[in-house]
């Protein structure tokens, strides 16, 4: 139904005065203007989106409200411009208590937009109240297979979010959603949805629930196809335990055996060359998979195309008998994924004829078997079943083994069953010459930074201070350049004409790296610290000295930089110097009052790092340094090395 659009002044100003009055949830006034106001004031919408006084309410998630309104004579199935109900809006947003709300007034729940989307199509969205929103909406009698004017099904829109909707899409089915339904512009099934994403519980209740497992869509492509594109090797094996034709050429000429080499998903091309994919055909393109492979780099996928390449020429090409038969790899596949229900059959029929028996059923009768796998569905007709049979009852004592059965190995060779595709178990080490040592255990040492906690921001909220504001040129590059700079500043008029550059920031010790002396400049001249500490504990001055710029270190300690600072290990600028070999900063820092001695955390002083660095200039200048300090030093100490 749709509202009624406010038309003249009196009836648009009364609305908006209405929606202003429902937000502030004033209830005298709203029963005041419903009475006193436009007839049916409560109804009619807004000119601009068709909000209604009830769409606005279900938006907030004001129940109270909702319910106010319904009171009033609010219609619940009103709808916006866009045909949306207020039970549509409030499902987008995820108020499950509105919808149920409203469902209880009488909304009606199979109502579509302008776009044929009905309330499910506004639930799809991956979070539990969405889930919530869905739940109540089947219950209210939404329509499961709901199809927009698009041609888009809701089962398949669920479908194609199933890696986070998964349980939204198993609702729709358990409600009735037909699993066939198709997408009109892609031709893509619930199915294929599902397999692209690799969704194995959506796959296998699709299955379940009698879906099409051989459709295709508009590029011929099968539901394998979009399984092996993903490498999802599970949805693969159910698929082919549904009788799934894994050899399609869709209409680029890959099948899904080639879209798997693309990818690298060696167990999948495996899987797939032995259910009969053929390993040689070539695709548009002129390549087979394994050159596909190649071209990629996947050297374990290649492996496995080879050898279905050599089996398939033996085989098939070849002439010869293949002891893995296609009825019976799909026997084997079936059995596998219906274990569980097979089990409990059996387990059924030998307690009716034998309720003494103690313990699981492992054999079982002959007729036992055949019948239970006849009644379950199994892919292949009694004249296989008796092969089967037979492979397993090889003294003719009329029982068979089920647990040999489902294992598969009396009729297929190993690498062809399901349990080859599992994790591979490790097997136990022996002693003696081929036992490896462990390697010694090394504590990892973590870097030591300053915490994110205590890095505080500029008061104006601007980076930390060791985070600078980069000096920028500002100038006309087709003007001015490094050769050919203006005569005098104000001739220079670029900043009239250009847009000043955007600000960025640099750490302040990349610009001590650089020589960047117009940046640091810059930054001391807005306030920031000459010894500010970076994430690392170091200092400009420290940097400067370990990186070897004599120009900045002078600079950092003209402006007043600390040259007995500390970082967390107690090295002081000097010991960078002496560490770094640099001579001629060490006399920089000793005419400028640096301690000569002092011991960094592991007990070393820089004298110590000057002889480490094999630069017998920078341990002279220390120790002519300290000549004057001889005495006060103790006898074990490296400055007295002098005196001997």
């Amino acid at each position: 139904m749709q509202c009624m659009v406010a038309e003249g002044r009196l009836e648009v100003m009364q609305v908006y005065k209405l929606l202003q009055v429902v937000r502030a949830r004033d209830k005298p006034q709203i029963e005041k203007m419903a009475r006193l106001g436009v007839p049916n004031l409560i109804n009619y919408s807004e000119p601009e989106e068709g909000l209604s006084a009830l769409h606005q309410s279900a938006e907030a998630n004001d129940a109270d409200m909702v319910g106010f309104l319904i009171e009033q004579g609010a219609v619940p199935n009103l709808q916006d411009k866009r045909g949306r109900t207020a039970a549509m809006r409030a499902a987008e947003l995820g108020h499950y208590g509105i919808i149920e709300l409203l469902g209880s007034h009488g909304a009606d729940m199979k109502a579509v937009d302008t776009e044929g989307r009905g309330i499910l199509f506004y639930c799809i969205y991956p979070t539990e109240e969405h889930l919530h929103c869905l739940e109540v909406a089947l219950n209210n009698g939404a329509d499961v297979n709901n199809i927009s004017h698009r041609g888009k099904p809701v089962l398949v829109l669920a479908c194609e979010n199933a890696e986070e909707c998964e349980e939204m899409c198993i609702d729709l089915l358990d409600k009735g959603a037909d699993p066939d339904n198709v997408d009109e512009e892609t031709g893509r099934t619930a199915l294929m949805e599902a397999a692209r994403v690799g969704a194995v519980n959506l796959v296998r209740a699709i299955l379940q629930d009698f879906g099409k497992v051989n459709d295709l869509d508009n590029n011929n492509c099968h539901a394998t196809h979009f399984a092996a594109e993903g490498g999802f090797l599970e949805v693969i094996q159910i698929l082919s335990a549904y009788s799934a034709d894994l050899d399609v050429v869709s209409m680029d000429g890959n099948t899904p055996l080639h879209l798997a080499a693309m990818g690298g998903f060696a167990d999948c091309c495996k899987f797939l060359s032995q259910r009969g994919c053929n390993p040689k055909l070539k695709n548009i393109e002129g390549l087979v998979p394994r050159l596909i492979a190649k071209n990629f780099g996947h050297k374990a996928a290649m492996k496995e195309l080879k050898k279905a390449e050599t089996l398939y020429g033996k085989y098939f090409e070849g002439g010869e008998a293949n002891p893995n038969e296609p009825w019976a790899l799909t026997l084997h596949d079936w059995s596998y994924e219906h274990e569980e229900k097979l089990r409990k059959a059996f387990e059924m029929e030998e307690e009716e004829g034998d309720e003494d028996r103690p313990g699981p059923t492992v054999v079982i009768s002959k007729d036992t078997f055949l019948s239970i796998l006849t009644d379950s569905g199994a892919p292949v007709d009694a004249e296989k079943l008796e092969k089967i049979y037979a492979a397993h009852d090889k003294k003719r004592e009329g029982k068979i083994n089920i647990n040999d059965f489902f294992k598969g190995l009396e009729y297929l060779q190993k690498p062809f069953v399901a349990s080859s595709y599992g994790p591979k178990k490790k097997k136990a080490g022996k002693g003696g010459k081929g036992k490896k040592k462990k390697g010694k255990f090394v504590l990892p040492f973590p870097i030591c930074t300053v915490p994110s906690d205590l890095v505080q921001r500029r008061s104006d909220g601007g980076p930390p201070h060791f985070m600078i504001e980069q000096y920028h040129l500002f100038t006309d590059p087709d003007r001015f350049s490094r050769d050919l700079p203006p005569v005098h500043p104000i001739v220079d008029d670029s900043s009239w004409y250009l847009d000043e550059p955007e600000k960025a920031y640099v750490n302040i010790n990349h610009c001590v790296k650089r020589g960047d002396l117009e940046s640091l400049s810059l930054a001391l001249s807005q306030g920031v610290p000459v010894d500010v500490y970076d994430r690392l504990y170091k200092t400009p001055l420290m940097t400067a000295c370990s990186s070897g710029n004599y120009q900045v270190a002078k600079f950092l300690i003209n402006q007043g930089a600390d040259v007995n600072a500390c970082d967390q290990f107690n090295w002081t600028p000097l010991h960078y110097a002496c560490h770094a070999g640099q001579a001629s900063i060490i006399g920089l820092l000793v005419r400028s009052g640096a301690d000569l001695d002092p011991v960094a955390m592991n007990g070393t002083t820089p004298l110590m790092r000057a002889i480490e660095s094999c630069r017998p200039s920078c341990v002279e200048q220390l120790i002519d340094a300290a000549e004057c300090l001889v005495e006060s030093v103790k006898d074990d100490t490296p400055s007295s090395l002098r005196l001997t």
